[in-house]
This record gives C-alpha cells, structure tokens and sequence, in this order.
C-alpha cells in the first residue's frame, strides 16, 4: 500500500525551512536544469507542457523528480495555482527520507511514472 497524502506531508514537515510561492510565482521552466524535486506541503501547483496547463497538484504530492532520477533538464513548467508551502528535497535529504520511510521512494516512483505516462500521452 502506497503513502497516503498525510504521511508523505509529515516527511516534507520534517524538512526545514519551507519555501513560500505566491499564486502565479513559477517554481521552474520546462528546459531548466535542477538540483530539487519538490513535496507540496499546502497548496495548488499548476503543471504546464509547452505553455498549456496539463494537470493541477496539491498537498502531498510531489514534483520536479526528474532531476534526482538522471533527466537532465526539467520536463515542464511549475507555477503557484495558489499560494503554496513547498519543501525542496536535493538527492541527500530525498535518500534519507527513502531510509526513514521506505514507503515513500514508492510513492515518488509511482507519483513521477504516473505524471510521465500522462504527458507521453500528451505529445
């Protein structure tokens, strides 16, 4: 059984220092290179493919995977829907959260092979 929403915000609660985007804020640019993938800890993230917006996430979900998994650059664009409390993971923090709670390296692969079969699908 995957991690329920709750769960995985507590593991984004434990990070420090949260990062807080205003509604229409972008996050980061489809062709960007990063370093993080992204918890949403509270609030709405747009996700948009070639300008048009694709799917809306929310708390407890996850984004921005891409870069800890070999993808070079990022595959969208993420903007703040709403005002929104995000926790930056870089692959250190991402493989100790995995060691705490194994469970959520599940969530993350299936949240991440979920979003890319949905744009596959798009193009």
């Amino acid at each position: 059984m995957l991690l329920n929403p709750v769960v995985t915000i507590n593991i984004f609660q434990k990070q420090a220092n949260p990062l807080i985007y205003s509604v229409d804020q972008v996050i980061f640019e489809e062709g960007e290179a990063g370093d993080f993938m992204f918890g949403i800890i509270e609030g709405e993230i747009n996700i948009l493919v070639n300008g048009k917006v694709v799917e809306t996430i929310t708390s407890g979900d996850v984004f921005g995977t891409g870069v800890l998994v070999g993808i070079k650059n990022r595959t969208y664009t993420a903007i703040a829907k709403t005002k929104c409390q995000l926790v930056s993971l870089d692959e250190k923090r991402f493989l100790f959260a995995v060691q705490e709670t194994p469970m959520f390296a599940l969530h993350v692969i299936k949240n991440y092979s979920e979003r890319l079969s949905r744009l596959q699908h798009m193009v």
